[in-house]
């Protein structure tokens, strides 16, 4: 499959997005949590509630960077990781990664979690949330994009960081 540069693109295939085919990627390995069931109707309730997209800080973010005058594309399912904010022209995927879903601060969190309820589901949970983050923005950047990660507690605290690093980059790619 081509990669926008004439060459094969192995592994890949699915989604037309700015005339490159790209695919959703499901990465062999992930462990399966299907039949599993949560600790108590309480922890449930809560995990539903948990959103997949448009959270606080993705909000947050993507109204400050609509303020600067930027405009993106948001949860694009034709790319790898479903991305949260797109710049296409400048091929820039933009992530705003929870800080418990994604792992912030493993060495902390692990331990906590392998002392709490249900643990064997958390630590393999939030080991393979981590692993397929890594996978996923490796594969975006084999296919030519620039990815950013922002973290959900940076967004909060200063958010103007996070969009001086967008206009850096976006600047760096024209």
């Amino acid at each position: 499959m081509a990669d926008g540069t004439g060459r094969r693109t192995p592994g890949l295939k699915g989604h037309l997005f700015s005339g490159v085919r790209v695919a959703r990627i499901n990465f062999s390995g992930s462990p399966s949590f299907k039949g599993l069931s949560a600790s108590s109707s309480s922890s449930s309730e809560t995990k539903k509630r948990n959103r997949a997209c448009d959270t606080a800080h993705e909000i947050l973010f993507r109204k400050l960077l609509w303020a600067a005058g930027l405009r993106y594309r948001k949860n694009v399912a034709g790319l790898p990781g479903k991305p949260d904010v797109v710049f296409s022209r400048q091929r820039v995927a933009i992530f705003c990664d929870g800080d418990f879903w994604h792992g912030r601060e493993w060495d902390k969190l692990a331990p906590k979690l392998r002392d709490g309820h249900n643990a064997s589901y958390w630590v393999e949970k939030i080991r393979a949330n981590r692993e397929r983050d890594f996978k996923t923005s490796q594969t975006l950047r084999e296919l030519g994009w620039v990815v950013l990660r922002f973290w959900e507690s940076d967004l909060k605290r200063d958010p103007t960081a996070a969009l001086t690093k967008v206009l850096e980059t976006l600047g760096s790619q024209n």
